[in-house]
Order: structure tokens, then C-alpha cells, then sequence
């Protein structure tokens, strides 16, 4: 099944000024000129690109997982493969009700129930026995239940690092920008937006989670920039499409756990949301999985960033389960950048460096990473695909692979997948 999208999007992206790619929208949004900034303004946006340092992305992840358990050991703890997990939980996809008493009668208990509307499935989290290891109470569970999805509740984490926030460059000569295009929509799981900065301010934009309360995210704004954004002087991939946010860390330790991306799932296919972004990564989990799948299986398109743990590592998920469009990122002259993961869980390569993203409540920051390739590519198949419609879904993704620039090797490779792509009308600065 070919695995999906291709996009680019509009910011301030570093690049020479080189010929692009032309995906035309579904509906009459008008081209934005190419912009070239000052040279002194270009030399400003160096610096700060400069400050994310890609050698320590590779090691960012690693360096997280390594504070959570330190310092939220009561909370949060390692599987057996090092991943981080919510401690002594166990999670439990639409288990019967006899399964559930079979767990209540060995110790476990039931500390939280959420009905999936929307996927038609239920999540179940256990607590486990008392002197039971979250390991044993795993496989007991599985035992009682062997036909049954059980998994521990992985917490997973995002993929890219920010760099120091700076004001966004003027220009020197206007930008037109598109008009808003009726029925365009975007899904986002990932950190809190901060509303209220500007280039959010002709967005119309839908929250979920954390009981109602913002709590904004500077992962989740810059993606979401990259997403929906749109001012003067900055655009994202899919400027003032509604954004469906949906918040899964809340600024919880435990944030980013299986049960709350989940649930954020089923709201998006309650909504309605064609296609969703996931810029966050972590282990292989069974729950997951089948969460994924049937997402899929309603038409949606799933975007997720493939990592930055090191072109040796192992795949990361959702990246890499079938079905989902893995998304690779590229730095100003196209080169994939040197800490993303490599394998045929890679679709598509996108701009992931040398540009800026929206940071703070007004500024804008140097943004390096997979992380923010994804949300480039998920806009650009947003404004293809409206709604969940897997016919649909599929002739937009044929489209934007026979739009798709072939690097490296010839054909789909494991480093570019099945090519680059991007958005036009970019706005592009140049030290030349």
C-alpha cells in the first residue's frame, strides 16, 4: 500500500532559491510570491538555525527518557526495552466483560474506562497488583486474555528540537496570501498551541484534552505553525485551514501516554478530520497499533515524523506501521538530515531544517528535526483530502508521488523514500 503524502510548506526555510514543485490545491488558492529577504536578515536566521545542534538531536530523545525516570520515578518507569511507560499500568483494548472480571478476580484494577466514539472501540487501563511488576502484570493479563490487546502504556515523546525564539524578519515587499478555503481541516496530535499568537490569528482553531484547559506547548506551536499558519510574512503548508488540536501531554509527565493518543484519535474521526499529524514517537505497542489500523480503515490519512534517534537506529512508531505516512526531513540544499532514521518506513522527505516556526506568544524560532517535515507534508494532503474517503485518500497520495522529486538513489530508498516535496510559494531566504 503506498504509504502516503507529500508536502512543503511555506516559512522561512533557508533554501537557495531553486525550481519547486507545484501541487495544485483542490480548490483556487492563490500562489504566493517568492520573497528574498535581506542579506543581513538571512545571516540573522543562520544564527539562529545554528543553535540547534543536530549531533545533539540524536541524543535529545535518550537525554528526555533519562529525566522522566529520575525525576518522575513514583510515575513513570522503563519496559524491559528501556521505553518509558506510565508505572504499573497496564492498557487494555475493548476487552470483554469477562475478561475484565478474570483481571478484577487476580488483583488488577480498573483506574480508568474510555468509550472510543467514532473508532466503535474501548480503552481499558489497569492498575496493577500490589508486588506485581508492571512486566508480570503484562503477561498475566495476556494469559488470562490470550485472544485480547494488552500493552504497557507507553508514554511517546516529539521528534525535533527548537532553537532560541527571535522576532520573524520583515520583508521588503508584500506577501498576498490565500484565503481561507471552505471545508479545509487539519488534524494535529501533539503538545498545547499557543492560540493567541499571531500567526494563528486568522485560524479557526478546535482544542481537545486537558479538561478544557490550555495548556500551549512549544513543540505543539511550531508544528501547528507549519500546519495552519499565516501571517505577512510566514505561511504554513495549509494557511487558515480549521485546526483539530488535540493536546496529549498537558503538561503531565505522564503526557503522551497510549490511552490520551487514543482518545485523541477517536475525537479526530468523530470530527471528521481527512488527515492527521503525529509528530511524536516512541515503541512498537499493540493498542496502538490496532488504534492506527482503524483510523486508517476509515479513510484518514495518518502523517508521522520517522524519528531523529540516528540513521542506525530501529524504526519508531506510529512512523513505521503500515498504512501511516512516514516523513523524513531535508535541510536547505536537500540533504536528509543526518540524524533522522532511515527504512522503508520513510515515504516522503520534506523540509525539516534551516527554517523558522512560531515560538513563544509572538516570536519565532530556528526549528531543526522530523518533527517538522511532517506537519509540511500533512498540510499539503490536507488541502487534497477534505474528508475521511479512502478512495479519496489513495488517488491524492498517487498524486503527490508522481509529483514527487527522486533524490538519492533512483526509485523509493530507504533515505528519501519516494521523494521531496514541497510547497509552493515558498518565502525564501538567501544568502546570495
Amino acid at each position: 500500500m503506498l504509504r502516503r503524502f507529500l508536502p512543503l510548506f511555506v516559512i522561512m526555510g533557508l533554501c537557495t532559491a531553486q525550481a519547486q514543485i507545484v501541487l495544485p490545491p483542490p480548490v483556487q488558492l492563490p500562489r504566493l510570491p517568492q520573497v528574498r529577504l535581506p542579506v543581513d536578515v538571512s545571516r540573522t536566521v543562520t544564527d539562529a538555525v545554528e543553535s540547534v545542534d543536530p549531533q545533539k538531536l540524536v541524543d535529545l530523545r535518550g537525554e528526555r527518557i533519562s529525566r522522566l525516570l529520575h525525576e518522575h520515578r513514583d510515575r513513570v518507569e522503563a519496559d524491559p526495552r528501556g521505553a518509558p511507560m506510565v508505572r504499573a499500568e497496564v492498557v487494555a483494548l475493548s476487552p470483554s466483560p469477562e475478561a475484565v472480571q478474570r483481571a478484577l478476580a487476580a488483583g488488577f484494577v480498573v483506574v480508568r474506562e474510555q468509550q472510543l466514539e467514532g473508532l466503535e472501540l474501548r480503552t481499558v487501563v489497569f492498575r496493577t497488583p500490589r508486588r506485581m511488576s508492571t512486566r508480570r502484570a503484562l503477561q498475566r493479563l495476556r494469559d488470562l486474555d490470550p485472544s485480547g490487546t494488552y500493552d504497557f502504556n507507553h508514554i511517546y515523546l516529539e521528534s525535533g528540537g527548537i532553537g532560541v525564539a527571535q522576532p520573524l524578519p520583515g520583508t521588503s515587499a508584500p506577501v498576498v496570501l490565500p484565503a481561507a478555503a471552505t471545508g479545509l481541516k487539519v488534524g494535529l496530535i501533539d503538545g498545547g498551541v499557543q492560540k493567541t499568537h499571531p500567526v494563528f490569528s486568522a485560524v479557526p482553531m478546535y482544542f481537545f484534552g486537558c479538561d478544557g484547559r490550555p495548556v500551549p506547548g512549544e513543540h505543539g506551536t511550531a508544528v501547528a505553525s507549519l500546519l495552519v499558519g499565516s501571517t505577512e510574512t510566514f505561511s504554513g503548508a495549509a494557511p487558515r485551514a480549521q485546526l483539530y488540536a488535540a493536546d496529549v501531554y498537558c503538561g503531565a509527565p505522564t503526557g503522551g501516554a497510549v490511552d490520551a493518543i487514543a482518545q485523541a484519535f477517536a475525537w479526530l474521526a468523530r470530527e471528521r478530520v481527512g488527515v492527521i499529524n503525529v509528530s511524536l514517537v516512541g515503541p512498537a505497542n499493540d493498542m496502538l497499533e490496532r488504534i492506527v489500523r482503524s483510523v486508517l480503515e476509515r479513510g484518514h490519512i495518518v502523517v508521522a515524523a520517522v524519528g531523529n534517534d540516528g540513521p542506525a537506529s530501529p524504526p519508531l512508531y506510529p512512523a513505521a506501521y503500515a498504512g501511516v505516512t512516514g516523513v523524513t526531513g531535508v535541510d536547505g540544499k536537500r540533504r536528509v538530515l543526518l540524524e533522522a532514521l532511515r527504512g522503508e518506513q520513510v515515504d516522503f522527505a520534506a523540509p525539516g531544517a534551516d527554517m523558522l516556526a512560531a515560538s513563544g506568544t509572538d516570536g519565532f524560532s530556528a526549528v531543526r528535526g522530523t518533527s517538522f517535515a511532517a506537519p509540511i507534508v500533512a498540510g499539503l494532503l490536507a488541502r487534497e483530502l477534505f474528508k475521511p474517503d479512502a478512495a479519496a485518500a489513495g488517488r491524492a497520495m498517487e498524486r503527490l508521488v508522481s509529483q514527487a522529486e527522486d533524490l538519492g538513489q533512483r526509485g523509493p530508498d530507504a533515505v528519501y523514500g519516494r521523494g521531496f516535496v514541497a510547497a509552493a510559494g515558498s518565502i525564501v531566504a538567501t544568502t546570495n
